[in-house]
């Protein structure tokens, strides 16, 4: 078999397990629907869990379609990465369905911050690239693997993540979520720009620091104005 035939192969034999990883309704994360499909309608103005469905009248392909995955994502950010969500908040059609995607691109050396996903398991492959990924167990025991092109690697839910390449050549996989909108906490976000702040006298011990550490920290990983 030719290689580029091998490759292919891969990549639907990837999509194939994904989806039946996500697919069985006692393993969704979100509630199941009760009907159809339920397309997102964010400007109802009612707050619920997920989202009022939009009239079925007015339902078209396109709130089941998404175009944003399909190229590589620019890379040029402070950490060398950027994730392109392919959730509930870009396909409206994902409402009461209980699943999604991402992409993530990686520069060379790029990093995926450790972070955490409350809502959901996570599941990558590799595009291209390879990567070295780990999560961190409650008995703060890290589970690591350097990861290549056709390759897939799961991050439990709930559990601190990160992804680093550390080759010179650029890298990207494609992420699926049990849920609909997975939720992100970045571990050095969530607790240096927070608002409000999470208070100096917390973090100074926390982390066994001083308090002009504690400024210098937020002041590098604040948004710029």
């Amino acid at each position: 078999m030719k290689p580029s035939s091998t490759r292919g192969a891969m990549f639907v034999l990837a999509a194939i397990l994904i989806a039946a990883a996500f697919s069985t309704p006692s393993l969704a994360n979100d509630p199941d629907p009760l009907q159809d499909f339920c397309v997102a309608d964010p400007t109802f103005g009612i707050r619920l869990n997920g989202f009022p469905c939009k009239n079925p009248a007015n339902v078209t392909a396109n709130d089941f379609f998404f175009a944003g995955i399909a190229k590589p994502g620019l890379t040029n950010t402070t950490q060398g990465s950027l994730v392109t969500g392919a959730n509930v908040e870009a396909i409206p059609g994902l409402n009461t369905l209980g699943v999604s995607l991402a992409r993530i691109d990686y520069a060379p050396g790029g990093l995926n911050p450790p972070h955490t996903h409350p809502r959901a398991t996570e599941i990558v492959f590799v595009l291209y690239g390879e990567l070295d990924v780990g999560f961190i167990t409650t008995a703060n025991v890290l589970v690591s693997k350097q990861i290549a092109a056709g390759e897939v690697f799961v991050f439990p839910r709930g559990l601190v993540h990160f992804q680093k390449n550390n080759g010179d050549k650029p890298a990207a996989v494609i992420a699926a979520f049990n849920s609909q909108l997975a939720g992100t906490q970045s571990i050095a976000l969530t607790l240096f720009t927070s608002s409000p702040p999470v208070p100096d006298n917390v973090l100074t011990m926390a982390f066994q620091i001083g308090t002009k550490e504690v400024t210098k920290i937020r002041a590098k990983l604040s948004p710029k104005k």
